[in-house]
């Protein structure tokens, strides 16, 4: 088991400033943790989430986070208070849920740790404003309504900033993040899962580096903030 990660290091201020895409990751085995993300922060995109959907997700966490001190390792799909405890102590440095409760808002923000509560909602990124929080997952980002959705919510609600993940891909990010409340986007499609199989670092460096290109390819455009 890889070795605790040191105490300096400091979760990241926000998350949604990191990269403009996010990697979701969803692995069974521990040994291609470390190459994985080592060939993501090359790629550059330094902000891994790592979901909470396999056995394996904690010891994953631990295993970037002990070995690659260049990323910034988080876990997804947190739903418990319990989860984000085992999380934080596996050394996620920011934490990322489909949803939320009270009891699960309350766990995140005591963890010390920025997070992603998600919301699908005008009512949800409401009721989070109001308890302080103004940067969260819109998910499902797609099948909620997509860039249509989230630009109407930019003039009612401009203080609250979106990670859409959800059914987004390498043709419709850029759309996302052409949007002033946009600071990133969530997706796997840099993680394709025969590339992984056949551990072709090389190939997911470079997917990786294109979608870390996307939002300058934007503001050579003119279309990006």
């Amino acid at each position: 088991m890889p070795s605790t990660p040191p105490p300096s290091a400091v979760p990241p201020a926000s998350v949604l400033d990191l990269a403009p895409v996010v990697p979701v990751v969803v692995l069974d085995d521990v040994a291609l943790a470390v190459p994985l993300a080592r060939a993501l922060v090359a790629g550059g995109l330094p902000a891994i989430e790592v979901t909470l959907r396999t056995p394996a997700a904690p010891e994953v966490i631990r295993a970037i986070a002990a070995e690659v001190p260049e990323a910034v390792v988080g876990a997804g799909t947190v739903l418990t208070p319990a989860q984000v405890t085992r999380s934080v102590s596996d050394g996620a440095r920011f934490l990322v849920s489909p949803g939320w409760t009270d009891a699960l808002l309350t766990a995140m923000t005591e963890s010390g740790m920025p997070f992603l509560p998600g919301v699908s909602t005008v009512s949800e990124v409401v009721a989070l404003l109001e308890r302080g929080v103004r940067e969260m997952k819109f998910f499902p980002a797609q099948a909620a309504g997509g860039t249509a959705y989230l630009t109407s919510l930019a003039a009612p609600l401009p203080q609250a900033r979106f990670c859409p993940t959800g059914g987004i891909g390498p043709d419709t990010a850029p759309a996302y993040l052409a949007l002033p409340n946009v600071g990133c986007v969530g997706g796997s499609w840099m993680v394709p899962a025969d590339a992984l199989a056949a551990r072709d670092w090389p190939r997911i460096e470079r997917l990786a580096r294109e979608a870390a290109a996307l939002r300058r390819n934007l503001s050579a455009g003119g279309r990006c903030r």
